[in-house]
């Protein structure tokens, strides 16, 4: 009997998996050895769960194999995942459904790596995943993952997937109706400095009621990745797919609600990226971004909250990121390791104050400077949104602060260098516009907080009483 708490051992799970006479399936893995059917054959009793391994390592037998109907460019992509788990279950449902055993629930396991090269200089990543059944001839249920893999070793990084494989195969036949279970499962045995998982999708009969997104922001929560990004109509993405090579706007907020100002900073922060020599519009990427710490309220995870605010910004057209980021320069370097072109920071002026103070910096041997460092590699600049003088109408800008001697000559070369640039073109009237005083007006039934908010988030908040609307007390 496993005790609720109880981490099982790669080796019980995989046993427990092949002393179960149900469970029947195929193995294909690509790229990271045959690690995850290693731990089944050596286990012990692999004959009553293994039906085929295959190692389509040839990039000529793998399209020949899986991309017979299909294309797909990508070797190591979701696309060539999906295309394995198709090809594998349907060739082992067509030759075993006629089995002796009518208890059989099929299974196909698959996964297409990249793990470190000799030289040791690509990114190790990959994508694995399996089809289902969990009821005899029932239609399949589908769960993939993706992973980053840090460590420095190759023949480490296969022990690390073996590991996972084996996890992510269990959690499908015993943990698939507690999905929080089911991802900190796949951790099982492994520490966060060994992978990450970037992104997970649930999908099929008995999975339906999974809501992925929760899903991906729980990733985030539970420490298994730092990041998680949806499309805008809400589909969870791959940080490295979503990313590649694109031209990337990020504006951090809380979006508690959407304002006239939200909405400023995004179309005047947009407008000056157009006038960037090398701008793309179907290459260049605006990204709202969440921090988890907006998403905890008195040390609860309040998922109904994220749900709303991922719903407005996608309604927008805007794509959604929920990083665990408190600092900028983290959120800077961690977008870094992927392959974009440029990287553009909005950021308002005094939030931009903040993050020059040295204070915050206090944790770093290099303080500041190696803070400043992440802040800005090659391809990234901070576009700055002014705000009003108090008491005056006179606006706010780059060319008005003045910073203590310690910091005065680091502010003078990132505006030297037009690392930091004043958005131009903003709506005066909005920046007396606070997020929060907005949201305590909604709270309190003030009808004021509608003249701060586009008229279809109002309409939103009203039909969905998001963010604590009730209708005013006569």
């Amino acid at each position: 009997m496993v005790e609720p708490n109880e981490i099982l051992t790669v080796n019980r799970k995989a046993l427990e998996i092949n002393l179960n006479q149900t469970i029947f399936g195929s193995f294909a893995e690509i790229g990271g050895g045959q690690e995850v059917a290693r731990n089944f054959f050596q286990a012990g009793g692999a004959s009553g769960t293994i039906a085929k391994s295959i190692s389509a390592y040839d990039k000529r037998y793998s399209d020949a194999i899986y991309c017979k109907d299909k294309s797909s460019k990508r070797y190591v992509s979701r696309e060539r995942l999906e295309l394995m788990l198709e090809a594998e279950f349907a060739e082992l449902t067509s030759l075993l459904a006629a089995s002796s055993n009518p208890e059989l629930r099929f299974f196909a396991f698959a996964d297409t790596v990249s793990t470190l090269n000799y030289k040791k200089d690509n990114i190790s990543h990959g994508w694995l995943g399996v089809k289902f059944q969990l009821h005899p001839q029932s239609e399949p249920n589908q769960v993939i993952i993706h992973v980053r893999l840090y460590e420095n070793d190759a023949l480490l990084q296969q022990n690390t997937l073996g590991v996972l494989g084996v996890n992510l195969l269990y959690a499908c036949f015993y943990y698939w109706q507690r999905p929080n279970s089911f991802l900190l499962s796949l951790m099982d045995n492994l520490a966060n400095d060994r992978v990450a998982v970037t992104m997970m999708h649930m999908s099929g009969p008995e999975l339906a009621y999974v809501d992925n997104r929760l899903l991906g922001v729980q990733l985030v929560k539970n420490g298994m990745t730092n990041a998680i990004m949806f499309d805008r109509f809400g589909n969870v993405q791959e940080p490295d797919d979503m990313l590649y090579k694109k031209n990337v706007l990020i504006f951090r907020g809380s979006f508690r609600p959407v304002t006239y100002v939200s909405v400023d900073m995004l179309k005047s922060s947009y407008a000056l990226f157009k006038k960037d020599e090398d701008y793309d519009k179907y290459n260049t990427l605006p990204l709202c971004e969440i921090t988890l710490n907006n998403l905890l309220q008195e040390g609860d995870f309040d998922e109904r909250d994220f749900l709303d605010r991922v719903d407005v910004l996608n309604e927008m057209g805007q794509n959604v990121m929920v990083s665990n980021f408190r600092e900028f320069y983290k959120l800077v370097n961690y977008m870094s390791q992927f392959r974009i072109i440029k990287m553009r920071v909005v950021i308002g002026i005094e939030t931009f104050i903040k993050v020059m103070h040295p204070k915050y910096y206090s944790n770093l041997r290099g303080g500041i400077v190696e803070a400043l460092g992440n802040l800005f590699p090659g391809n990234a600049k901070m576009y700055i949104y002014p705000a009003l003088e108090k008491g005056a109408s006179r606006l706010i800008t780059i060319k008005d602060l003045v910073f203590p001697v310690e910091t005065t000559h680091l502010f003078a070369h990132l505006a030297a260098n037009r690392k930091i640039l004043d958005i131009p073109g903003v709506n005066p009237a909005y920046l007396q516009i606070y997020s929060h005083e907005v949201l305590e007006k909604i709270r309190n039934a003030d009808p004021d907080w509608e003249k701060d908010v586009p008229a279809f988030v109002v309409k939103r908040i009203k039909d969905r009483k998001l963010f604590g609307y009730h209708e005013p007390i006569e």
